[in-house]
This record gives C-alpha cells, structure tokens and sequence, in this order.
C-alpha cells in the first residue's frame, strides 16, 4: 500500500470499508433455508472458481463463477450468496495461484465480488422492477449488467490509479470483450428457473457442463488474444531494436550521444506523460527522442566533434541534420507520427528556428518537449566545446527562453519537476555502459582498394586553408611581413628546443596577441607540453591529453587548425576547481613531421574570441617551418638526453654525474650549506649473475634504481658510474641524514634480490663524504666516500 499512489490507496480503503460493511451487514442474517441446496451451490460454486483464465493487460484472473452467483441470486437468500460468493473467491484467489497475493490484493478482491453481488441481488428483487411484471430473463440480464460493471469496473479503477492508464482503454481491453458471456450466464440462470418450476433446483447440476463450455469458450479467446498479443510484442521489440540499432549508428559519428539520448528519452516520456497525450504521441516521443540526431550521419565528423564555435558554413551543415534525419525515418514508416518531431526539434515557439520557421502551436507537440529537454540535458552535460553546467544553471539559461525558444506550459513542468526527472533518469540508466563500436581497430587485410591509391605527385596533402582576412593597411602588412622573416630566420638558429620555443615566443607575441603558449608534442596517441610559459602554466604543465579529446586532442586527431576554442575543455583540465582557468579562447594548429604528426601549437587568451582569422593565417604561414624546426630540436634533444643517460637504468651516467656535482658544489659555497654523497655498491651481484643469468641482473638494477629513486627527494640525483656501482647527491644532508639513507638503501637492494632471485643474495655496501669536511671538489669527495665503501664491504666480509 505505501508504494501505491494517494489516490489508489483512498480508493481501496473506502472500497473495502463498503464491501465490509456490506458483508457484515447480511452475515447475521445467513440461515440457509435449504442446507442440501446451499451446500451444493456452493460446491458447484467452488469447482467452477478453478476454472480461471488471465486476464490480458492487467496481473489478474476471471473464473465463470458468476453463472453460479447469478443462479444464487435467483434461488438463494443475499446472505447465502454473500457467503458462497466469499468462500468461492477465497478459492479462486488462493487456490494454484502463480503468486500468493498481498492480503490487501484478496481483501480487494472479495470486497468487489461482494458489492457486484450485492448489487445485483438488490436489483434482481428491486419491486419496481417485479411490479412491472418483467420477464425472469430480463430482470437476469439487467442484474448481470450490474454484476459485470460493477466487477470489472472497480478492478479497472484500481489498476488505472495505480499505473496511471486512461480507465477507458483498460476496461475496453482487459474486460468488455468478456460482456457477451455475462449476458449468457444471465440466460443460462433464467433457464434453471424457469426449468425449476416443473423440474426443481436440482436442474441447478446441468449448468456445470455449460460452464465448461464458457470456459473453453473464455481460454480459446483469451488463447488467440494472447498469441496477437505476444506477435505485437515481438513487432514492437523489433522496432525498438531497430531504433536501437540507428541509435548506435548516430554513436559511431559522435560518442557522446548514447547516454545523452537515453536521459531525454526519460524526459520527455514524463513530460509527456504528465500532459496526458495519448499513446501514439508517447510512442512517437519515445521513438523522436532516441533519433531526433540521426542525421548527423550526413554531418562531417569534424563538425561534429568541434571543441569551439563553428563557421557560418559549418554551422549551415549542421542545420540539414533535422531534414536528413526525418528522410531517412521517412522510409522506416512508422504507424506513429515519429517524422515531423524529428524534424521539427530545432524549432523555436517564436519562429526564428529551423529548417521551417514554425512558430507557437505549429510546431508539433512532441518537438516542443524534446527541444526543451535536448537543451536542458546539452546544457548539464559535457560537450567538446565546453564543460557540463550545474543542473540548476542549466535550468536557470533553459527557464529564460520561455516564450522566445520554447513552449512556456512545457517550460513550467520542467521547471517544477526538473530535479525528479533527473533522479527517475539515473535510476534508469544501465550499471554498465553500452559496448563501444569497433571504430578505432585497425583492418590488417585489404593491402589496396579496386581503384588503386591516390598517387599525389609528391605534393603535400591538402590541408583546409584559411578564408582571406580583412585588407592590412600597407604599413600594417609591411610589419607583419617583416616579422614573419624574422621569426622564420630565428627559428633554425638554435638546436636547443627550449631556446628554439622561447625565441618563437617571443617573436610570435609581437604578431599575435596571446597570454599563454602551449607547445604539445605527440608521444604513443598522448599530447604532453614540452614548453609552456604565460598565464596559468602551472595548470597546462601537468596535462597529458589523449589524441581526439579536448581541443588540442580534437586539432591533433583531425589534423585541422580551430579558431576561438574553450580552453576549458582540454582533458584534465576541467574537472576540479583546483584546475579552474581564466583562460577563455585558443588558437591551435597542428604540426606534421616527415612521420606524421608531430604535435600541436595552442595559443590561450583570457579575453573571448581573441583571436581572429588572419591570426590563423599567420600560424599556418609558419606551421611548415615550425614543425621542422621542433621536430629538429627534439631530435637533437633525445641524442643529448642519451648522451647522459644511463641506458639500461635511465638515471643519469658518470658524465652527467660529473656535471651535476660541480653545480652542486658551486651553490654549496655561494650559499654556505652542505652536501652530503653516498657510494653504493652491491655485494652478490655477481652470484646473481652466475646463477640465474645476466636478465636476471639486468632486472635487478633496473629495480634498484626505481627504488632508490623512490627514497630520495625531488632534488636529490642518484646516478649509476658503472656495472653494480650508484653515486647519490644528497644536498643539505648532514652525516645522520647520511646514514639513514644507507640503511634505507641497503634493504631496498636486500628486497630487490629477492623479488628478482627469489632468495637472499644481495647485500649493499656504502661509503659516504660530507661536503666541506671530506674535501672541496667532486673528485675528493668520490675517492674519499669510494674508500669507505670499500672500508665497509672488507668489514662486512670479515663480520
């Protein structure tokens, strides 16, 4: 009872308060005249209550019992057959049920038999009704019309508060179908009283053949009623199905359709709901709301996914989407009005929408609900051009186009339940997320189409050119041509990628206004900055942004330039407000090496719309240049980094420990502090090698060093001078600090021999110096902690 509605529950209490009453008021009264008589209707009563049917539409079941209640309100007392009709229903209720019913189901249940019967009975014996002198079959047929209403009815109103169906439809489909058979039991009464007269009520024990006749009469109905049924639900899945499947189609073009089509389909089959329409309109939506952006099948990719404002030109490809996606739903032919929602979505109640310009009423009812929904769930949900806004701003932006964009009445429902919308729709949603399309596998057969390849002559692909600029004043284009010589001048002067990148900064700001410059390169489908300087660069230092995500990740995966985009939107950097930015537009260009992309040039600005078209065109004046000139630098950069680079363990080799040291050693005196330097050597290492191999060796250092790493600061370098021999710099640490970091390393090199062999045979010998009490230069230090190595493993041998 406490999940049903209001209404429900005050309908079936006062339903059952009647039906109680009315049974209490007759059971003392119940003294059958004729006891044999009594005990045989009832057993007849009882056996026919077993021969039930389901009733279609509605968790139910009918039984023919009521030929034998209508014969009782002829020969019985309304006490008898108060009493027979309870007991009959009990069995019916209770007796092989699928479901045991709730208590509250089977006091319904005998509350409505009593009060039909009651009914009935009342009517049968009414005097104005005898006094007229009416026929036995007629006074029969008017007491089976009330049984019958009255039975099916208050079913029906229960069944209709509860699910909120229109009660007409469930009464017409669940009951009406079964009044002809009322009517025949009424005849086949009026016949057992009429052959009583010469016969007896015996005559009463002839019905039970009868009844198994409406029996099989009522299962064979029912049986092809169900079988059309089960083929309109099969139909009905298969559209679904179908729907489905174009769904998935509008998903392989831009995928973060699914969940976005799944929350207005929510949304607006309660809006429509609650404004009553009828089933087709509710079958039409749900279908709309699922397809209403099919045709963007025939919209670019790129457009689609753009993480910034669209071109005038882009923006009139975008708008055929409505048209091509009521064309190709055209040909599906639904039997429900799907079409003109589809393309009548992006209509606006003032008429400045499209592709019709209908305004007001003229817009079908079901494109009003779903433009609104579609707006409010676009505008509370991430998108490439900008991140998702709170529900309750999205619902503050969707509730001041009431009236110009959208239908107030349908405004003002949402409005009111907006927040329980959002709850229904989560608590809808699938647990698990639907499988992605196969778009991103690679198709290893097929070495060349039919047609054969496009041959190119040697000549760079073609890339989208920038629209002509406005008309320079001379002086103005005299400027930027000598600039641009400048820069590109500039830029194959150094190898260095940070002074090739602070160079074209520095010339690049006298041409385009900018606050922030992002230079992001491509390593294994990631962008990572390489070099960033400007506002808010501690954010973009961190970011790792994957190829085709965020705007960046959309230049780099599309390998076009974008004009004006929401910095906000690069992956990472939106969600959590310590990655909050100032920054409000970006122009991004791609940059293409002789393998392919290279990586990716974004300029920020925090103004809006900063950045105009002949910027644009300057960046791709230079963007041949420029990807030569990174791709260059970073060359020489990975030859010098391997130059210094240990190669098996990555930390930095005897060269560059050298290097470090006299920088160390210098900042030491400027500022008077201490250094600390710690000489490791493994004890074991060669029974490694001998008894479980040089790989076995080669793990082993490459953990040691990850681990040692591990233990140190930020600023502290632990380098590897060769073989089984590492050297840590450990700035402002005194001789305790020292000596803790030893032991710290002897048992990660301990656990590392175990992990790796399985068994102990590693040990860690160590030997420090102290900056300036061992000596003044890199070269004393290492001799003096190299010698207390040494002290420390002969010790250690002979212990």
């Amino acid at each position: 009872m406490k999940n049903l509605p209001a209404a429900a529950r005050v309908y079936i209490l006062a339903f059952c308060g009647i039906g109680v009453a009315s049974l209490a008021s007759q059971l003392p009264d119940f003294r059958p005249r004729d006891w044999t008589q009594f005990t045989i209707y009832l057993a007849i009563a009882v056996i026919c209550s077993g021969l039930k049917v389901a009733v279609p539409g509605i968790k139910g079941t009918m039984s023919v019992t009521y030929v034998i209640f209508l014969i009782g309100i002829v020969h019985l007392s309304l006490p008898e057959t108060l009493v027979m009709g309870v007991l009959a229903t009990l069995v019916q209720t209770y007796w092989h049920a699928k479901k045991a019913p709730q208590p509250v189901q089977a006091l319904f249940n005998l509350c409505s038999i009593t009060v039909s019967i009651y009914a009935a009975h009342v009517v049968y014996h009414l005097p104005a009704l005898n006094r007229g002198g009416q026929a036995v079959a007629t006074l029969l047929w008017i007491a089976a019309l009330v049984y019958f209403f009255l039975n099916t009815f208050s079913v029906t109103l229960v069944v209709g508060l509860t699910e909120r169906r229109p009660l007409t439809r469930i009464w017409r489909e669940c009951y009406f179908w079964s009044f002809p058979y009322y009517l025949a039991g009424a005849t086949i009464a009026a016949f057992v009283k009429f052959s009583g007269r010469y016969v007896g009520w015996e005559i009463s024990a002839l019905v039970v053949p009868l009844v198994f006749v409406i029996h099989n009469a009522y299962r064979n109905y029912l049986d092809r009623l169900e079988s059309e049924r089960n083929h309109a639900r099969e139909m009905a899945s298969l559209h679904l199905r179908t729907i489905e499947a174009l769904a998935m189609a509008i998903e392989a073009k831009d995928d973060t359709t699914h969940e976005h089509l799944c929350r207005v389909q929510v949304y607006a089959g309660e809006i429509a709901k609650e404004l009553g329409l009828g089933e087709e309109q509710m079958l039409a939506i749900q279908a709309a709301s699922i397809l209403h952006d099919i045709g963007k099948l025939a919209v670019p990719d790129f457009i689609i996914s753009k993480p910034g404002k669209l071109t005038p030109e882009e923006f009139e490809k975008m708008k055929i989407h409505p048209v091509v996606g009521a064309e190709i739903l055209e040909r599906v032919q639904f039997p429900y009005p799907v079409v003109p929602i589809v393309r009548s979505h992006h209509e606006k109640w003032d008429g400045s929408g499209y592709p019709d310009g209908l305004k007001g009423e003229e817009i079908p009812i079901g494109s009003r609900i779903l433009s609104v929904v579609d707006c409010l769930d676009a505008l509370a949900s991430d998108r490439q051009y900008r991140p998702a806004m709170p529900l309750e701003k999205a619902l503050e932006i969707v509730v001041s186009e009431s009236g110009r964009g959208f239908d107030p009445r349908i405004v003002e429902i949402l409005q009111r339940r907006a927040f329980d919308l959002e709850k229904i729709a989560k608590s809808r949603s699938p647990a698990a997320p639907a499988p992605k399309l196969s778009k991103d596998i690679k198709v290893e057969r097929g070495d060349a189409p039919a047609a054969g390849f496009e041959i190119n002559n040697g000549k760079e692909p073609s890339k989208t050119s920038p629209e002509p600029g406005f008309v320079w004043k001379i002086s103005a284009a005299r400027l930027e041509a000598q600039r641009l010589y400048e820069l590109s001048l500039d830029l194959g002067n150094s190898l260095s990628l940070a002074e090739t990148m602070s160079l074209l900064c520095t010339r690049l700001k006298q041409i385009i206004p900018y606050d922030t410059v992002v230079i992001y390169l491509h390593q294994d489908d990631v962008l990572k900055p390489c070099f960033s300087t400007g506002e808010n660069t501690r954010y973009f230092s961190g970011l790792s942004i994957p190829v085709g995500q965020g705007l960046s990740g959309w230049v780099a995966d599309n390998a076009m330039p974008i004009i004006n985009g929401n910095p906000a939107v690069e992956a990472g950097h939106l969600n959590g407000p310590s990655r909050f930015t100032t920054l409000r537009s970006a122009l991004a260009i791609p940059l293409s090496g002789e393998h392919g992309l290279r990586g990716v040039l974004t300029l920020y600005a925090l103004e809006k719309d900063a950045f105009s078209k002949d910027h644009l065109r300057i960046l791709l004046a230079i963007q041949k240049k420029l990807s030569l000139t990174i791709e260059n630098a970073c060359r020489f950069q990975q030859a010098e980094e391997s130059a210094a680079t240990d190669g098996l363990t990555g930390l930095p080799n005897a060269k560059s420990l050298f290097l470090h040291l006299d920088k160390e050693l210098s900042r030491c005196r400027r500022s008077d502090s201490q250094l600390g330097l710690v000489v490791c050597d493994l004890d074991g290492f060669k029974q490694v090698n001998d008894k479980h191999g040089h790989l076995a060796g080669n793990r082993v250092l490459k953990l040691l060093s990850e681990r040692m790493r591990e233990h140190c600061r930020e600023y502290d370098c632990v380098a590897r001078l060769g073989g089984d021999e590492f050297v840590i710099v450990l700035p402002n640490a005194d001789h305790e600090k020292l000596k803790q970091k030893i032991s710290q390393f002897a048992h990660v090199a301990n656990q590392v021999g175990k992990e790796v062999c399985g068994e102990d045979l590693l040990s860690l010998s160590a030997g420090i110096a102290s900056f300036p009490g061992d000596g003044q230069d890199a070269d004393q230090l290492l001799a003096i902690a190299d010698s207390r190595m040494y002290e420390a493993k002969q010790s250690s041998r002979r212990g």
